[in-house]
């Protein structure tokens, strides 16, 4: 069956989480392209662009970027939304980017679009590959969950009708050996049903300021949501890590 981000992001992705509002995604990105720093023109590469919408709001805030995506259904999807192809899509791996050494001045990685790998080392070639096709001082983001808030606020079972589909979505959650899951249920108005399951490992601080020197990268700055607030282990929604690589 393959791994379960090689299953879950596809069509019916598309309608479990249609409710992410693209005119929240461009207050985001603004949000976080200050915490960034970047000049406009500056080259920027969206990892794990999903259906674009972070990838697009940068373009329009004036970068030139690239946005990268396992999910081909994801990629057409954003193409779609994308007719003047102001950004460049390519499908790719984020354990083996498709990019040469040093393309990027920055890299960005929105809304948890990392941890989805059982072995540790795999996660850790992520950040290797953030590194690689950055330029020398380039800078990165990466918005991630933030485990203690995850643990102390899991919803465990919610269950919504979609209005355009008629589906009804079943989700389950739970905390597994060091990682948040995920089982979503899907039954149509046809009587078909179809199941997903998600898996993020539950990364702190500690295993980023412990992973990211192995790798060359040097975090600068912990914020705890997307206004720019300060890092609380016990409060803060986010985990939002930004930093540099050598120069």
């Amino acid at each position: 069956m393959g791994e379960w981000f090689e299953r879950s992001f596809g069509s019916d992705y598309m309608i479990v989480y249609k409710h992410r509002n693209w005119e929240n995604a461009y207050r985001e990105v603004r949000n976080m392209v200050g915490f960034l720093d970047m000049p406009q023109g500056a080259a920027v590469l969206d990892v794990g662009c999903g259906m674009g919408r972070h990838a697009l709001a940068l373009s329009g805030m004036g970068f030139r970027v690239s946005g990268v995506d396992l999910s081909e259904e994801l990629l057409r999807e954003a193409a779609i939304r994308d007719p003047e192809r102001r950004v460049e899509w390519l499908r790719g791996d984020m354990r083996r980017l498709p990019f040469a050494d040093g393309s990027f001045d920055a890299t960005v990685n929105f809304f948890t679009s990392f941890g989805y790998f059982e072995s540790e080392e795999e996660n850790v070639s992520v950040l290797r590959e953030l590194r690689r096709v950055l330029k020398p001082g380039g800078r990165f983001l990466i918005d991630f969950l933030n485990p203690s808030y995850v643990r102390g606020t899991l919803v465990p079972f919610s269950e919504r009708t979609d209005d355009e589909t008629g589906w009804i979505i079943t989700e389950s959650r739970r905390i597994e050996n060091g990682a948040v899951v995920k089982d979503i249920r899907i039954r149509t108005q046809e009587g078909d049903e179809r199941t997903y399951r998600e898996r993020v490992r539950l990364y702190g601080p500690d295993w980023f300021e412990a992973r990211l020197p192995e790798t060359g990268l040097t975090l600068e700055r912990l914020y705890g949501d997307y206004s720019g607030s300060a890092f609380a282990e016990s409060e803060s929604q986010r985990l939002i890590m930004t930093g540099v690589s050598p120069a």
